[in-house]
Formats: structure tokens, sequence, C-alpha cells
């Protein structure tokens, strides 16, 4: 079996190329040129490959290979259609789960969302470590594993590649922390229902964005 820290550090590395569109939707993975870039061994890639398959990161292609996935946007908006109620179901679990540790250290990366808006003015969150992300800290917090596995591991990376590489989701960065700040103050109440509901209309509006524009027909 392959050594587990190197198939991580290879799944990552591909991962996070993947999203930030460095390797372009539709582009080959070819294993004997990736284990030649990265200095590792074809079993530790292909260990790394099969995981980013079962996140349906990439697929295989016949007569072709491994093949980053195509940008399908439509599946975009079916993504966002089940975010609506499975984030807001996080958010009501998060504000009864949370500890008040928790709650500081959220409040903490809200901090460092509003100091990087106001240095990068125009930017979103997307450029900064996805750990620090928001809605996948409140999603962890609601301690239900079926939600975190459905939303971080099926969902989580197909939304970023989306805001990674759709120009339009950089509109509306400042309106966006203003909304989390509503939500973070729900949650520091203890409402979830208040919590659930800010939420929802939060992915609701973002979603209205993405319909609004060019990218998809409706």
């Amino acid at each position: 079996m392959a050594d587990l820290s190197s198939v991580e550090k290879v799944y990552q590395y591909l991962l996070e190329a993947i999203v930030k569109g460095d390797l372009a939707p539709n582009a080959r993975l070819r294993e004997t040129e990736l284990a030649v870039e990265l200095g590792v061994g074809r079993g530790p890639l292909r260990e790394a490959i099969h995981k980013l398959e079962a996140r349906k990161m990439i697929t295989k292609v016949p007569n072709v290979g491994a093949q980053v996935i195509a940008f399908d946007e439509r599946e975009i908006l079916e993504i966002y259609q089940l975010r609506e109620n499975l984030e807001a179901l996080a958010c009501e679990l998060a504000a009864r789960n949370m500890s008040d540790a928790k709650l500081t250290e959220l409040q903490s990366i809200l901090e460092r969302h509003k100091a990087y808006l106001d240095s990068n003015d125009g930017q979103t969150y997307i450029d900064q470590d996805p750990d620090l992300d928001f809605h996948f800290f409140i999603i962890q917090c609601s301690e239900n594993q079926w939600l975190i596995r459905l939303l971080c591991d099926e969902l989580y990376h197909r939304v970023r590649m989306y805001r990674y590489q759709s120009a339009h989701q950089r509109s509306r960065p400042s309106k966006a922390l203003e909304e989390h700040q509503r939500i973070f103050q729900a949650l520091s109440n203890r409402d979830g229902e208040l919590a659930a509901l800010l939420m929802k209309r939060h992915i609701q509006a973002a979603k209205q964005l993405l319909l609004s524009s060019n990218d998809i027909q409706h």
C-alpha cells in the first residue's frame, strides 16, 4: 500500500489545482508526467486520483483515462438548491452544539475576512485558505456526520471550483460578509431557527445571482 501521507499530499495538490483551474476542465491527467512533476511514485498518484474520482472531481473516460470534470453549471444550480436546506439545518444544529470557543473562532474567521476585503477591494473569500471558509466551519460545528460528509466531501469542492472560475461570483463580497455577520450573531444568541433562516436566504441570494448571470439558461 502506498504511503498515506504521500497520497494525501498528492490529493491535496491536485484538488487545489482543479478547484483553481490550474488543471482545466476536461484536462487529461497523464500519470507519467504527473509522477515526474510531483516527484512521487505511480502508486500514491493512482490512489490520489482514485480519491479525486470518489469526490467526483475527475472522471474516467474510455480510451482517454482520468480527466478533470467538465464545468456543469446546471449541476451547480442543483447543488445550490440542496445547500439552501442542508446548510440551514447545519446552522440550526450548530447553534445548539457549538462551544463558546468555537463561536470565538468563528468570530475570528469573520474578522480575518473583513480585514482581507478591506485590503483587497473587490475580492472574495475564495482566495483564502478553505479551512477558514465560513460555511465549511459551520457545517463542521453541526456535528452531524452525514451532513458533513455530504456537504464537505461531496459538494463543497464543486462549489469552490465554481466560485473560483466564475467571475460574476466576485460581485457581492461586502454584502455576503454582512449576511455572514448576521448569521454569526444568531448563532451567538443560540437562535438556531433564525440562523437557519438567515443562512437559507444567504444561499438563495447567491443562487439568484447565479440565475441572473448569462451562464445558466432557465
